[in-house]
């Protein structure tokens, strides 16, 4: 229910696992799940005696992060000591960083034009895992001190749908440029939505609640809903929200208090003694924005106005970074970027069943071998449908095109075969060129059908189309 006296304002604070092999600040390896407690160590527990040591490959994706996000990186920020106490933290704090970020002050726009601010992005190390079972918990502290970088953006959402189109973008970007494999439904990509509701027009923001640890977009927009719902009925029947930390419950669909909402105060930030400040010089900084690959929106750009391609095929390919990669090198070597998207699209795609098996993307065609494909099409030496046929059987063996092209496929059909076939398809099938001659424009299609089973598939169906066409006018 949508109510016309009360607007939405939604804050975001993201929660990304970097794909580092190592720990934050130890030597433990990083992976899902696996036998618990089994990749923890002193550090990890914060036992007395141990020291921690900052993963540099951490800091590098978090830059990373920051810079493909437009966010400035400050050269030099420290690790702060977030205290609390909970069963998932032995330490009975986390480092993270409080009072200067790595980056901070970017952005990011929407399909709309509107500009969704980022207002930090920090590093910090998870926690461990509760897990709930037949009525005890039990810690699993695999988890603890993995990496993470969480950003915070600005209140700027006015809608559960800009929530949504940010957290899937958010979620490419970061899966383009290889600093998390961001899979919700695993954790290593987690949100706490910041809701509150204010009478329509007003300049201040109401009451916020927090909504945490949600990993599902359709979750996160329930969760979004119901809150706006909830805090509106109880300003519209005269009550206050109170601020507070909640849970959503996917099975009821409501979101439950766990505590009153903290601030920075509850958490005695302080300086981690134990780390040096984080330092990166401008060359440093320079260099990682080296490895950062051209950002799908460049490249959409690209695909479109240099090579003509539409923007949903643009858009396909961009999704997944080893695909766009892939047909990089075929438009490298082969001048016909359309028709070397179409076979990527139409026949490879088809090939994976899964949006893991889309992102790994391995065939046995390599660029080379599809772009000799497409020079062989776009030279006029074979049609589209050998083409076709031809494609399916090097994905089968992972043999080049002229392992299955004879002299005659290549041949070719000639101008003056084409309209002698032409002639017999107009002669043989009045009634159709009654009907195109009549204004029936699709009829057409049943000549050019006719030509391509005269020719056994070998005649090129544009150029027919263009030959009948002619033929009827004149």
């Amino acid at each position: 229910m949508k109510y016309k006296n009360y607007e939405l304002t939604v804050g975001l604070e993201t929660h990304i696992e970097l794909s580092t092999k190592t720990k934050m600040f130890c030597s433990c390896e990083v992976g899902f799940a696996g036998e618990p407690n089994s990749r923890c160590c002193p550090v990890c527990l914060g036992l007395p005696g141990s020291l921690p040591v900052i993963n540099r490959q951490a800091v590098e994706y978090a830059v990373m992060a920051g810079l493909a996000l437009s966010c400035k990186i400050n050269n030099s920020s420290y690790m702060d000591r977030k205290n609390y106490s909970y069963p998932d933290l032995p330490k009975a704090y986390q480092i993270s960083q409080f009072d200067v970020p790595l980056c901070y002050d970017g952005f990011m726009t929407l399909s709309t034009g509107k500009v969704i601010r980022i207002t930090r992005i920090h590093i910090e190390e998870d926690a461990g895992k509760l897990v709930h079972n037949k009525g005890e918990t039990l810690v699993d502290y695999n988890r603890c001190g993995v990496p993470l970088i969480e950003i915070v953006t600005e209140p700027d959402f006015s809608s559960s749908e800009e929530v949504r189109e940010y957290v899937e973008k958010l979620q490419h970007l970061m899966r383009y440029i290889g600093v998390s494999d961001c899979r919700m439904q695993e954790g290593s990509m987690r949100c706490d939505v910041n809701v509150s509701v204010k009478t329509a027009g007003c300049e201040t923001l109401g009451v916020r609640t927090e909504i945490k640890n949600m990993n599902s977009v359709a979750n996160m927009i329930r969760a979004i809903e119901y809150e706006y719902t909830r805090q509106s009925k109880v300003i519209e029947q005269g009550g206050m929200v109170t601020q507070e930390t909640m849970r959503f419950d996917e099975a009821k669909g409501v979101t439950i208090p766990m505590r009153s909402k903290e601030d920075a105060r509850d958490y005695r930030f302080f300086r981690e003694p134990d780390l040096l400040c984080v330092h990166l010089d401008d060359k440093e900084i320079e260099d990682i924005k080296e490895k950062i690959p051209m950002l799908p929106s460049d490249k959409i750009k690209v695909y479109t106005e240099e090579l003509g391609l539409s923007i949903t095929d643009a858009q396909h390919l961009v999704k997944y970074r080893r695909i766009s990669e892939y047909f990089d090198e075929v438009v490298r070597l082969s001048p016909c970027a359309i028709k070397a998207s179409k076979f990527i699209i139409g026949q490879m795609f088809s090939l994976f069943s899964t949006e893991a098996e889309k992102e790994a993307f391995s065939v046995k065609v390599s660029p080379s071998q599809l772009a000799e494909l497409v020079a062989l099409f776009c030279e006029g030496k074979i049609n589209s449908n050998l083409a076709k046929v031809t494609l399916d059987k090097m994905l089968l063996s992972g043999k080049g095109a002229m392992e299955f092209l004879s002299e005659e496929d290549m041949r070719g059909f000639t101008e003056e075969e084409l309209y002698i076939l032409c002639q017999k398809a107009i002669e043989q099938n009045p009634n159709v060129v009654s009907d195109y001659k009549g204004g029936k424009d699709k009829a057409i299609m049943a000549l050019v059908g006719f030509v391509m089973r005269e020719s056994k598939g070998k005649a090129n169906a544009d150029k027919a189309k263009e030959t009948l066409k002619k033929l009827m006018t004149d």
